[in-house]
């Protein structure tokens, strides 16, 4: 059985930086892309990041380019996001997830999902 793990939300100010990981457990993910979404209340869920292990590719959000990124993906199936000069708007519920393919931007295209770690940017 799949399982995700994300960790290190938090409460964070404006222009702030945060560090989220996951780690999957439960298969193989050695030759999985591996990805993040997020999801604000009232809002849809929506694609941040995903990575390959094939040649390391990743592939943002166009609004996170620049502020997030993709760290530590290696085959023990684990994965981190790095984010900095957070806003406001960040503030949302991130999740892991595997199974898709990293260029992939609807949550439906990504079969295996984490439970979301909760990020606030406080103004």
């Amino acid at each position: 059985q799949v399982h995700l793990v994300e960790s290190g939300g938090g409460v964070v100010q404006a222009g702030g930086s945060l560090t989220l990981s996951c780690a999957a457990s439960g298969r193989t993910f050695s030759n999985s892309d591996m990805g993040w979404f997020r999801q604000a209340p009232g809002k849809e869920r929506e694609f941040v990041a995903g990575v390959t292990p094939r040649n390391g590719a990743t592939y943002y959000a166009d609004s996170m380019k620049g502020r997030f990124t993709i760290t530590d993906y290696n085959a023990k199936n684990t994965l981190r996001l790095r984010m900095s000069t957070l806003k406001a708007e960040d503030t949302a519920v991130y999740y892991c997830t595997a199974g898709g393919y990293f260029y992939k931007t609807r949550p439906d295209e990504w079969p295996y999902w984490g439970q979301g770690t909760q990020v606030t940017v406080s103004s």
